[in-house]
């Protein structure tokens, strides 16, 4: 039978001999004990973003830091050494960070970008491998097997880290398509050749590896696909009794296309994140209170894992790996990602400068850290030192990449300046009247600031029912100025539900001349950078 490579194989925990004595039974005041912790623990972390965005650190490393305040050689001397419950719980924080990723990547700007994206996550990704490893073995001097492993661990880059960044700075849509797309495949690749390059046995021929990696990423891509249509159809046309339950709904059929993926030795990774992305481009109902909630769980995901990761780095024993992690950072950073970018990017005829910042944004974050655990659970001789050195690299070369991205891209003149907000609707779907009630409101830096409602020339069956301005609502007229900060009621009939949204986003970037060749820029739709 052919094994899966993309999945997580657990095996229970051997049961406790009956001379080792009866464990001591969990009692309320425990569970009041363990849970003051955890929401300390959170509350830490939440108050610690706040540091990190002003200091232009991606918060990875704050809660890594906590993980390690707490740990063996921490304040709280806490011991933990269980690499599989980091794996697993690993693997599973990834599925909703990767969920939560996709919901929040828009199509109009992936799409450009897919071709791009697609071949540096994997044309890109074997040669960030190849040459990684190479240094690592004639440099560090690890052998090949732990080379290889190292190599593929670190090749996967972390787009939240990346933008929690460069928020500030807007790029162009073909960068941020690139390194969203990018982020959301190479994890898929790179965790098949880690498990591969972890198990016992020989490394199989290139040639069967790459065939291997391309039939799960279809299976993967296949049931990806077809689970979020599916689930983004279900959600149009059933109205569920109460709005919390969408968001539900949504993050069900994410980690559903994760489990269908993984159970047919596909890549649920890549299925979890193109389900996601055909949720989040669906025009769901509800969808404002559906992002919240998915970017709530992937908060929480993300501060669990990287604690849990903290925990599990002894800081003592880092010492005699630091130099090998520079060194195989400075591979990474100077020679093999820029390589990787440079022959993926440049046949698509990608501008040096766009080359340039997505060499240099490759950062990495939660992934590496995680996929260093597997040849831990799988026995590798020598994977203690590779935990080192991944955990090294990565705190270092963040600490390096992360606060000179913007200068970087200011340096480049990739800033998009005076770029309007995209427009945030809420949908509420009416069955019985066969229409929607859209809730829409107006950012401070939209076009929509001054413009007539009779000036939206919204589609028939559509129409401006109420708007509240300063906590007072009123009925407009077609002459009502509409300003910032206003929140209109919009009520659309099922067939032009859709083509009153477009309107709507197409003034708020344009303003009331917009659209008037049947496009959503101002422009005549020129298509930007």
């Amino acid at each position: 039978m052919r094994r899966s490579l993309g999945s997580c194989v657990l095996s229970p925990a051997p049961a406790s001999d009956a001379g080792r004595g009866r464990e001591a039974p969990l009692t309320v005041h425990h569970l009041n004990q363990l849970l003051l912790a955890c929401s300390l623990v959170l509350l830490v972390a939440v108050a610690a973003v706040r540091i990190s965005s002003r200091s232009g650190l991606p918060s990875l490393l704050v809660y890594l830091g906590i993980g390690v305040l707490m740990g063996s050689d921490g304040i709280a001397h806490i011991h933990f050494d269980n690499a599989g419950l980091v794996q697993v719980i690993g693997y599973a924080a990834l599925v909703v960070i990767l969920a939560e990723g996709g919901l929040g990547t828009k199509w109009k700007e992936v799409r450009p970008a897919l071709p791009s994206a697609s071949v540096l996550a994997t044309l890109g990704v074997a040669v960030s491998v190849g040459a990684t490893a190479a240094g690592a073995h004639y440099l560090v001097g690890l052998e090949w097997r732990q080379a290889l492993i190292v190599g593929a661990v670190v090749s996967s880059t972390d787009a939240a880290a990346v933008f929690s960044v460069l928020r500030r700075i807007p790029l162009p849509s073909r960068v941020t398509g690139t390194l969203e797309a990018e982020s959301g495949f190479n994890d898929a690749p790179v965790v098949i050749m880690v498990v591969a390059f972890s198990q016992a046995g020989p490394i199989d021929h290139w040639y069967v590896l790459l065939g291997e990696i391309l039939l799960e990423l279809a299976i993967g891509a296949a049931l990806g696909l077809a689970v979020g249509f599916l689930g983004s159809w279900g959600l149009r046309h059933v109205a569920l009794p109460a709005s919390g339950l969408y968001p539900i709904a949504v993050m069900a059929i994410a980690v559903t296309a994760y489990a269908a993926g993984a159970l047919a030795h596909g890549s649920g990774f890549l299925a979890v994140y193109l389900a996601s992305m055909v949720l989040g481009n669906a025009k769901l109902p509800h969808w404002p209170a559906t992002r919240g909630f998915a970017d709530g769980l992937g908060w929480i995901a993300q501060i669990g894992m990287f604690v849990l990761l903290g925990l599990l780095v002894t800081p003592h024993e880092l010492g005699d790996d630091i130099v090998p992690a520079l060194v195989i950072g400075l591979v990474l950073t100077m020679a093999a990602r820029p390589l990787s970018v440079v022959l993926s990017l440049t046949p698509f005829r990608v501008p040096w400068q766009e080359q340039a910042l997505m060499s240099w944004a490759g950062l990495r974050g939660a992934v590496p850290i995680i996929l260093a655990t597997i040849p831990m659970v799988s026995g590798v001789e020598g994977s203690r030192r590779i935990f080192n050195i991944v955990f090294v690299l990565v705190v270092v070369y963040t600490l390096v990449q992360g606060p000179t991205l913007p200068w970087l891209a200011r340096k480049l003149r990739l800033g998009e300046e005076g770029e309007a907000s995209d427009l945030g609707i809420e949908s509420a779907p009416l069955e019985r009247l066969r229409g929607h009630l859209l809730s829409v409101a107006i950012p401070e830096d939209s076009k929509m600031h001054g413009v007539e409602v009779g000036e939206l020339r919204l589609p028939p069956g559509a129409a401006v029912t109420l708007v509240v301005r300063d906590g007072k609502s009123f009925v407009p007229s077609p002459t009502t100025v509409l300003r910032h900060g206003d929140e209109l009621l919009v009520v659309a009939t099922d067939p032009v539900r859709d083509q009153a949204e477009r309107r709507l986003r197409a003034v708020t970037k344009g303003g009331k001349l917009a659209d008037w060749l049947g496009t959503g820029q101002p422009d005549g739709g020129r298509p930007r950078r």
